[in-house]
């Protein structure tokens, strides 16, 4: 395990040996009702297992695979619900921004900004989000190398924001699909920034319903055992109380009455780990 940085987040901290972190919640903000009920529901079972944790949830989904996808509430209405979470929760929120001119008003509300893979080499994007001085989650591209990843970190580094979070999800592996290489994770510690696996994006099959991504969850649980033992400093996973009726990407979701015992063995195996690195 590679010694990575540490970001502080509120009362977290993030990386540099510190606990296995997590960053979970739906795809999308469907209802307000339904984003704040799975906040507390995720936050209870993370906290039964031990593990520090961020709300995540996008107000807008502009990659869709068919026009006719949900999107969601889109951006006032959706920094309204997520601030609403944050203060009555007392929870630290994640979400993406699509656009430089979200960066700031995002920042307002939201602890940790996320760049999502297919946007993470748009130079103007990640240096918006440097600049407002908060977490900044990259994701890496499905097309994009490991090592690859110094170069996006740099772009955010040269706003003077080192409070940066890399996260692989696979690489594209043919038509609709993707691989994760293992090597990935220990390659992009050595930027020093933390490194994150999203596991259930991971599982993904873009596109794969014609309209839609379709998915493979049954592989969630095997890819984040390998993850952890790899020693990523956090997992990222979307979770929902009813994946078939999700309104985005439910086919690669985690139901969330399986969530308490992934993260047990998780957290179980993350603790071995920590303890053999620290050797």
């Amino acid at each position: 395990m590679n010694a990575t940085r540490e970001i502080e987040l509120g009362k977290l901290r993030l990386g540099a040996g510190n606990p296995l972190f997590l960053i979970a919640g739906p795809c999308v903000i469907e209802t307000e009702s339904h984003a704040r009920a799975m906040a507390e529901k995720i936050a209870k079972v993370a906290a039964d297992a031990g593990l520090p944790y961020i709300f995540k949830a996008s107000f807008d989904k502009a990659n869709r695979s068919s026009l006719k996808g949900f999107r969601g509430p889109g951006l006032k209405e959706g920094l309204r619900i997520l601030g609403k979470i944050k203060s009555d929760l007392k929870l630290p929120i994640l979400t993406d921004i699509h656009e430089a001119s979200q960066a700031a008003p995002v920042a307002d509300v939201c602890d940790v900004l996320q760049v999502p893979a297919f946007l993470a080499r748009q130079t103007d994007l990640l240096i918006a989000a440097g600049k407002t001085g908060r977490v900044i989650n990259v994701k890496k591209p499905q097309f994009l190398s490991p090592w690859e990843m110094g170069n996006v970190a740099e772009k955010v580094a040269s706003t003077g924001n080192e409070k940066i979070i890399l996260t692989e999800r696979g690489s594209t592996f043919g038509y609709q699909n993707l691989v994760v290489d293992v090597r990935s994770f220990p390659i992009m510690q050595r930027t020093g920034y933390p490194v994150v696996f999203d596991v259930t994006h991971a599982v993904q099959l873009p596109g794969g319903q014609g309209h839609s991504s379709g998915g493979q969850p049954q592989f969630i649980e095997p890819l984040a055992r390998a993850g952890v033992a790899a020693g990523v400093d956090g997992i990222f996973l979307e979770t929902h109380d009813n994946p078939a009726k999700a309104l985005s990407d439910g086919p690669n979701a985690l139901p969330l009455s399986q969530l308490l015992a992934l993260l047990m063995k998780l957290k179980g195996l993350s603790n071995v780990v920590r303890r053999w690195s620290a050797k």
